[in-house]
This record gives C-alpha cells, sequence and structure tokens, in this order.
C-alpha cells in the first residue's frame, strides 16, 4: 500500500500517514508558468495499492485537475489498484437539472474521475447519498457522524439535547445522528428564495429549554445555519451549537457566524481550515484522520467498511 497526496490538504494527508505509520509516496506536482499542472511519481509503484488523497475544495478547478493528473500518473505507471480518496467532493450540490438547461455537473465530475484511471473512491458525507450511483466504479461513502457523536457526549451530560435538521433535506441525515445519542428531533421549516439566501419559516418540534444541535453536511455563506439558530432561541431554545462536516466558508460567513446565536460550530478537516477559522472563537476542527485512515486500512484488506458506522 502506498499514498500520495495533491496539494489540496496536506495536514489532512499527513494525519492519515501518520495513523497509518505508511510515509507519503514522493511526488512532485507543480505549475507551469501558464498554470498547467506537472506530476512526478518518484518512487516505484508498479503493482502496489496506491490511495491519492485529494479534496476537490477552493481552488475547485485546480484541485480536481490535480486529482485526474495524478491519477493518470500512477495507471501510467502501472499501479494495481488506484483508489481516490476526496474527502470534499467537490461539484456534490450539482447533482441534478434544477433549471432547463443546466449541467448536472457531479455526474461529469463521476465520469472524470472513472476515465482518469481510478478503481474505487472513498468520500466523506457526500451531499446526496445517491451520487454513488453516479460512478460506474465502487463508492465507500464514509460518515463523520460518530466522531460527531463522540464530541457530543462529551459535551452534553445532563441529556437536554435536542437534534435539529436546518432544513427538510438534511432530515435524514440529523434522524441518524439523533438515534445514535437518543435524542429528539426538530426540523426547520425554510423557504430558499435564491441560492446563498434562506429565510426561515417555522420550527417544527419542541425546542423550548433545550440545548439544540444543528446538523447539516456543508457549512457555504452560514446563512442557513444562522437564520435558523436565531428562531431556535426566539423558540425558546436555551442554547444552539452546529456540526457541520465541510466547512466551505465562502464570503464573509465566519464573520457571519461569529457573530450568530451559535455557541459553537464544529466542523471537521476536510478542507484545510483557513487563518480565519483557526482564530475564530466560536469554531473548533474535529480531525477525520483516523476514520479516513482506518477506511484506507480496510479496504486495503479487503475488510468490510460499512461495519465502522455499526
Amino acid at each position: 500500500m502506498k499514498l500520495v497526496a495533491g496539494n489540496s490538504n496536506r495536514p489532512l494527508a499527513n494525519a492519515i500517514a501518520a495513523y497509518l505509520k505508511t510515509p507519503l509516496t514522493e511526488c512532485l506536482v507543480r505549475r507551469f508558468s501558464d498554470m498547467e499542472i506537472f506530476v512526478e511519481v518518484r518512487e516505484n509503484v508498479r503493482g502496489e495499492d496506491i490511495f491519492v488523497i485529494q479534496s476537490t475544495s477552493y481552488p475547485a478547478n485546480d484541485n480536481l485537475m490535480e486529482l485526474l493528473i495524478l491519477t493518470d500518473a500512477l495507471r501510467r505507471a502501472s499501479a494495481r489498484r488506484i483508489t481516490a480518496v476526496i474527502p470534499y467532493f467537490g461539484y456534490a450540490r450539482q447533482d441534478r437539472k434544477t433549471l432547463p438547461r443546466t449541467p448536472i455537473s457531479a455526474k461529469l465530475v463521476a465520469n472524470l474521475i472513472t476515465h482518469a484511471g481510478a478503481d474505487r473512491v472513498l468520500t466523506v458525507d457526500l451531499h446526496a447519498g445517491q451520487i454513488q450511483g453516479f460512478f460506474d466504479i465502487p463508492t465507500d461513502n464514509l460518515y463523520a457522524a460518530p466522531v460527531m457523536v463522540r464530541d457530543i457526549t462529551k459535551r452534553y451530560t445532563d441529556g437536554n439535547i435536542t437534534v435539529v435538521s436546518p432544513d427538510v433535506g438534511g432530515v435524514v441525515r440529523a434522524r441518524s445522528l439523533a438515534s445514535r445519542i437518543d435524542a429528539p428531533l426538530a426540523i426547520i421549516d425554510k423557504r430558499r428564495d435564491r441560492p446563498g439566501e434562506s429565510e426561515v419559516m417555522n420550527v417544527i418540534g419542541n425546542v423550548t429549554g433545550r440545548h439544540c444541535i444543528l446538523i447539516d453536511d456543508i457549512i457555504d455563506s452560514g446563512g442557513t445555519l444562522c437564520n435558523a439558530a436565531h428562531a431556535l432561541i426566539e423558540k425558546g431554545a436555551c442554547s444552539v451549537a452546529a456540526y457541520a462536516t465541510h466547512g466551505v466558508f465562502s464570503g464573509g460567513a465566519v464573520a457571519r457566524i461569529q457573530a450568530s446565536k451559535i455557541d459553537t460550530l464544529v466542523i471537521t478537516d476536510t478542507i484545510v481550515p483557513t487563518e480565519a477559522v483557526r482564530v475564530a472563537s466560536n469554531i473548533e476542527v474535529l480531525s477525520l484522520s483516523a476514520l479516513i485512515g482506518e477506511a484506507i486500512l480496510r479496504t486495503s484488506g479487503e475488510e468490510s467498511v460499512s461495519s465502522l458506522f455499526d
């Protein structure tokens, strides 16, 4: 087994390598003057089981091209099997036609990764589970929920918790986590007039006097979570925390969250935290290196990955 890392999330790649006690394969990824990407794998990988660790986060197109070119280089170097480990799968929110004459970009990206030469894909908390079906190769979708549950149970010991989905689309995710900690579920009914903007309409469920925990997969502008937190406090919640897997944080999202009613926002390291995130007083980061590392180990050993979440 060998680990190869692109430039999108070196800290996470190093942490995964440390967990597996396997050094990263020496690999050069650089740009020509016109920003073309050049890759050189400087170790023999013939017949090896290769895991390429690369999130397709900002800058999404550059990081996606790095992944594709790394995969092609490894395939041409006669690697036995190539698994694309994509902690954050970019373009996942474009998983359907929302308007006439619009693309399904998630499917296009899946095709690109497959045709580049990947044999498997391993990712974390896809925005929509059905994206697994966009790939014509085996795809494992890991869940950050076990890591979040451990953190929640350490913080809240009185059991006075309500798990809240910030929108109807996230109910399955929130219900799954609520069942793990034996907590009731509430739902925010909202209306989104345009991308990046949302208006809270109603809170479904009893949140009065409860510690509310908002669960989401992606934080982009932060508007959804901030509006939800404000609505929960107005409905009598005694505190609001939030957990999300992928911290995209576009625009003024970090400042918006710091000024909101959210006491603590906990994200994971699938995307490298920016300096603004690292110094934010109410944002904390959990590492998924052990979870991803264990999934890599089980994949390499042809063992069950799904049993990680039983």
